[in-house]
């Protein structure tokens, strides 16, 4: 593949090497330091005239100084004249800021979509968005993949009464996600109606649909402080279901996640690798990663060749 160059952020390393080595390249030289004061300071280590870059940098971690990291790689391939920068952002920062739902709420999202743009990225390419209306945030090309042909391909591989499950949603936001991979399976789905008196707390749940005597699957793009999923898979349990398990597109654990999710009732807690999870693995046994480096491996060469990117929302690459 001529004329392309992949970067990494510092945000997740691992990522970025699996997503090269799938595309036969070597990841471009690049030092990230900080200034006694803090401030980052990046260094590009080789040439990017004229050349398709493609920067990697998930929204996780200490998120702003990541984010600022990518802002900074972006304007410096930019006004190094790279012929065009792509952000690759498994994980997009400040996405579940998304709406005016108070007064005097901040869109932070949109700043966000700003700043990319305004830094000279000419291209976003992310995985599950919170709100997929993000991409309109945008006026630069947005592909916004998706995690459910991994998760689709995990469940058949790896739960072998399947074919008896219930796809739960634990909030009313997630159906639309939840419906799409019960259709793809052919079976029935449920959600779960929860009223929340305050962020990041759960006051009470309603669950909508049948778990009776099957195998509950919990899917959800996000999971940040567990209290949600956690509470879903007690109410559950207490419904009827055999089995639950969760499955999360971006498994931020923060807080106190990790003690909730040893202490509840799960088989298996299954995360994609848009955030890095080798630490949190350690602590919980109940953790199965699935590897989604080779779907934004297969985007970026097929952006660079000019090719479509559909094929990804419902295949995965071999």
């Amino acid at each position: 593949m001529p004329n392309i160059k992949i970067f990494s952020g510092s945000s997740h390393q691992d990522l970025s090497q699996k997503i090269a080595d799938r595309l036969g390249l070597e990841l471009g030289k690049v030092v990230t330091k900080k200034f006694s004061n803090q401030e980052t300071c990046v260094e590009i280590g080789e040439s990017v005239r004229g050349e398709d870059v493609y920067i990697v940098q998930s929204g996780c971690g200490e998120i702003n100084d990541n984010l600022m990291e990518l802002l900074i790689m972006i304007n410096a391939c930019k006004i190094a004249s790279a012929s065009r920068v792509t952000a690759v952002i498994p994980c997009f920062p400040y996405a579940r800021q998304d709406k005016k739902d108070k007064s005097r709420a901040p869109i932070s999202a949109k700043l966000v979509a700003n700043m990319l743009s305004v830094a000279g990225a000419d291209h976003i390419i992310t995985m599950d968005l919170h709100a997929s209306q993000i991409q309109g945030f945008f006026d630069i090309p947005v592909d916004n993949l998706y995690a459910e042909p991994a998760v689709l391909k995990w469940i058949k591989e790896n739960i072998a009464e399947w074919k008896n499950c219930t796809i739960v949603s634990p909030d009313a936001g997630g159906a639309k996600r939840v419906t799409s991979i019960a259709d793809r399976l052919n079976v029935d789905f449920a959600l779960i109606h929860k009223e929340r008196k305050k962020a990041n707390e759960v006051d009470r749940m309603v669950l909508v649909g049948d778990v009776k005597d099957r195998v509950a699957i919990l899917v959800d793009d996000m999971a940040d402080t567990c209290g949600t999923i956690c509470h879903a898979a007690d109410k559950l349990v207490s419904a009827g279901a055999t089995k639950v398990y969760a499955i999360l597109t971006h498994g931020i654990f923060s807080g106190p996640a990790i003690s909730r999710i040893n202490n509840a009732c799960f088989e298996a807690v299954v995360v994609t690798n848009t955030i890095p999870q080798e630490d949190k693995m350690k602590q919980c046994p109940k953790f199965f990663v699935i590897d989604i480096s080779m779907i934004l491996a297969e985007a970026i060469r097929r952006t660079h060749n000019g090719e479509s990117v559909s094929y990804l929302f419902s295949h995965v690459p071999l």
